[in-house]
């Protein structure tokens, strides 16, 4: 078993894996969302400017999938929830996700660097906003009251990820860093690891279905489903630091 000076602090970084469980598409499976669109087409700034209707009409879609009943936070999300209610540290989860199942499972301190599905951004106030419904050219901003100025609040390729200064400043203080879901092929998350290994605080683990691009890279790599790594690994982690508080 892992061993956690308490209280340290955690830094818990989640991939498109946390949330396939939930009934959410990935990305980079072999039958995900790029398999059958091309990033392009509809995750880049120039596609946008090509064909803004197509752009609109993907990100429509994927907000209405998870709006579904049926797509509700799985046992991972509910367990790292709990590690930040229960660990006497701090723990901020930084998720490359753009979905809400981190915040309805009950996460508070946590970064979506790769933006929201659920907000959307305008072109000219550049204010996110929440945003649930569908976009198009006829959508009006409530801020600056234009139309066809709000686009999906969504880091697209080519763009700079969201709150970096905060993430690099937590990973070069953790003394875990846990790496769930995540293929190690999308940077700057990918170099994480690197970063943190580099500081030589941390403990580094990976939770994932198979090893990762990066797997060499973390002290322990555990493979299976999130929704059972992740609960037993928050388990061990809480014990040790309980254990640890009673010596």
């Amino acid at each position: 078993m892992h061993q956690v000076s308490s209280p340290g602090s955690i830094v818990v970084l989640t991939g498109a894996g946390i949330s396939k469980e939930s009934g959410l598409d990935t990305f980079r499976d072999h039958d995900g969302l790029w398999a059958r669109v091309r990033i392009e087409d509809v995750a880049t700034p120039e596609g946008y400017r090509r064909n803004p209707q197509r752009v609109q009409a993907f990100y429509n879609a994927r907000r209405r999938e998870l709006s579904q009943g049926s797509v509700e936070p799985n046992p991972a999300h509910l367990a790292l929830a709990r590690l930040e209610r229960e660990w006497p540290g701090e723990v901020l989860v930084v998720t490359q996700n753009i979905d809400d199942l981190h915040e309805r499972a009950g996460t508070s301190r946590l970064i979506h660097m790769h933006g929201e599905l659920l907000k959307v951004r305008c072109e000219r106030c550049a204010r996110p906003l929440p945003w649930a419904a569908d976009i198009d050219e006829s959508s009006l901003c409530p801020e600056c009251e234009r139309t066809g100025t709000l686009r999906p609040h969504v880091v697209w390729f080519g763009e700079v990820p969201l709150e970096m200064d905060r993430i690099l400043a937590a990973l070069e203080k953790c003394s875990l860093f846990v790496s769930i879901g995540t293929s190690g092929h999308v940077y700057p998350a990918a170099g994480f690891v690197t970063a943190v290994r580099e500081a030589g605080r941390a403990r580094t683990v990976e939770l994932n279905l198979e090893p990762s691009h990066g797997a060499s890279l973390f002290h322990e790599v555990r493979t299976g489903p999130a929704s059972e790594l992740v609960p037993a690994f928050v388990e061990e982690t809480l014990s040790s630091a309980a254990q640890n508080a009673n010596l």
